[in-house]
């Protein structure tokens, strides 16, 4: 399908055959989020990148933080403004999984439930389970459409590559959360090629699911594809937070959907490893909060919580697609509505202000918090 670039505009290269099926309502919320990019520009900066005492780098971003009823409590930036939600939605994507009854009828552990959640380091842990929960629902590597890349653990794609080992998609971040789609679809008995297209029965659940908790229409919202290759779609921020404050607080939600909440955020804060793995952010605040406090990562800078005493639901995004900068503001806002205990915030303390190193070794700098 040939791409094209609409004349004047500052579009990405999109299908044509995908922009022309896009509604005349996404038509308008396209048009809206062009107009609000110069207003993108007086977002706060959120956090600091320091040279010495010079302050090299500023990453200016959003917060939201919403109650479940959709109100919001606290705001920093442009939280109307539309942006991709990425991987840092995974757990409310994995719900069907369990209120369709295709997690009871494989058996699946929390760890199971917990990896298709992830971004996972494809460490062997993570290869290792979805392999064989691929085995049980009788498919192999090869029905994955995820793609291959090399794992986010340094230490286990040095391994692949010592032993001349080409990753595979198994190896993919987002291999949990496309095992748990194909699970589905087998316990519904429905066709596993093409389960990446927007119209196969597997993201229309996910559609479903998210609409519901957001309070909006995602088949009117402009979309795209994710780097996992389903779609993604564009939402506000504070659509976004109100989606977690839901399922941080699942007692008013109807009895399958509250029940399917809590077996996802046990098996994420029991098995934190297998949502992120060694030295994630991730991984390390749920193994000192477990279900307090659940986050999820998104790639281009975007991070989600869920506030369970509090709750609250949380959605950061740094405009310019800073993860190192996204880890640094979600622990400040947790840091700024007391989430985390003391002694939680203690053993985080580098990861709040994160000492950065030159090649030597030698310390030349910081990343910090702003105003926040």
């Amino acid at each position: 399908r040939a791409l094209y670039r609409t004349p004047g505009k500052n579009l990405p290269a999109l299908p044509r055959a995908r922009y022309d099926r896009r509604s005349e309502t996404a038509r308008g919320l396209v048009s809206s989020a062009l107009a609000q990019g110069i207003q993108k520009l007086s977002n706060p900066v959120l956090v600091n990148t320091l040279r010495g005492e010079v302050i090299e780098n500023r990453h200016r971003g959003a917060i939201a933080v919403c109650d479940p009823g959709g109100r919001l409590v606290q705001a920093w930036g442009e939280v109307d403004a539309l942006v991709y939600p990425r991987s840092a939605i995974k757990p409310l994507q994995a719900l069907p999984l369990v209120e369709s009854g295709a997690a009871d009828h494989f058996q699946l552990t929390d760890a199971e439930i917990a990896l298709a959640c992830s971004s996972h380091n494809a460490e062997t842990a993570h290869t290792d389970t979805v392999q064989s929960w691929l085995a049980r629902i009788k498919l192999d590597e090869d029905a994955l459409e995820c793609g291959a890349h090399a794992p986010l653990h340094a230490k286990t794609a040095e391994s692949l590559l010592i032993n001349h080992i080409a990753p595979g998609r198994i190896h993919n971040n987002c291999s949990g959360k496309h095992t748990g789609m194909l699970t589905i679809s087998r316990f519904l008995d429905e066709d596993t090629h093409g389960y990446i297209e927007r119209e196969h029965p597997a993201q229309q659940r996910w559609f479903d699911v998210l609409g519901e908790l957001a309070g909006m229409d995602m088949r009117s919202l402009p979309w795209s594809r994710d780097g996992c290759g389903i779609p993604v779609i564009a939402m506000p921020l504070k659509a976004i937070a109100t989606a977690f404050a839901r399922i941080a607080v699942p007692d008013d939600l109807p009895t399958a959907r509250g029940s399917a909440v809590d077996r996802i955020t046990t098996a994420m804060a029991s098995h934190p490893f297998m949502v992120a793995g060694t030295d994630r952010l991730c991984t390390q605040i749920m193994e000192l909060t477990g279900r307090r406090v659940i986050v999820k990562t998104g790639a281009d800078g975007v991070y989600t919580a869920m506030l369970r005493d509090q709750g609250l639901g949380i959605a950061v995004k740094i405009d310019d697609g800073s993860g190192l900068a996204a880890e640094v503001a979600i622990l400040a806002v947790l840091n700024h509505l007391q989430a985390l205990h003391r002694d939680e915030m203690d053993q985080l303390a580098e990861r709040c202000r994160v000492p950065i190193l030159n090649t030597r070794g030698v310390l030349t700098g910081y990343r910090e918090p702003a105003g926040l």
